[in-house]
């Protein structure tokens, strides 16, 4: 679960939005290459199979600003040098509060056992800088990444900013270069970025 670039650079110095330039590395979303997928609003985890079958589920960690990680800590990339940041992820755990939302997901009756890969947790008790469970989800539910396609999102910088005012359900957009690789270089843009609000109404 390494960090996503984004499409576009921001302007860090002033609104933090971002402008029409773009980041080093995602010239090839522009250039027509990948595929865009839905960008959903909650927490990233992963599920992996061990060799005797048991399904583990892993949720996001960053031992950032020189903190120790814990035990069985899996890194998704090298401390950055300038942030702090080392993300990565640990094994949930069902003795541990912090993890109660990711297994009532997991154990969902309706889904079945996830299958291998990353998936975003969403639902009531999850939600990124105060959108509160966005979508309305009465339960909490693992929503695997990569697999609903946007066939008609632009990739240029006003026409994108369009397409989100049209589109008030989507958080944002991710595109991956090779949808059938979890690991594959992945791009993204948030609605957030341009200056929409997101819940796009917040007063639902």
């Amino acid at each position: 679960m390494r960090k996503i670039i984004s499409l576009f650079q921001r302007n860090y110095e002033t609104d933090r939005l971002v402008r029409d330039e773009i980041v080093p590395g995602a010239e090839w979303v522009v250039a027509g290459e990948g595929v865009a997928t839905v960008k959903w609003d909650g927490t990233s985890c992963r599920v992996t199979i061990e060799p005797n079958g048991e399904h583990v589920l892993w949720r996001r960690y960053d031992a950032k600003a020189g903190k120790t990680p814990p035990p069985r800590f899996a890194e998704a990339q090298p401390p950055d040098p300038a942030t702090g940041h080392w993300p990565g992820c640990v094994p949930c755990s069902r003795g541990n509060p912090a993890d109660r939302w990711h297994f009532e997901a997991f154990d969902a009756p309706d889904d079945g056992t996830p299958l291998e890969g990353t998936y975003e947790l969403c639902g009531p008790k999850i939600g990124n800088k105060g959108s509160g469970n966005p979508y309305g989800f009465m339960s909490h539910r693992l929503i695997p990444h990569g697999k609903v396609i946007l066939a008609t999102a632009p990739r240029t910088f006003d026409a994108l900013r369009t397409y989100f005012i049209e589109h008030p359900a989507y958080e944002g957009i991710v595109w991956w270069r090779d949808q059938h690789d979890p690991e594959c270089d992945k791009v993204k843009i948030k609605r957030r970025d341009f200056g929409l609000p997101w819940p796009s109404n917040p007063n639902r």
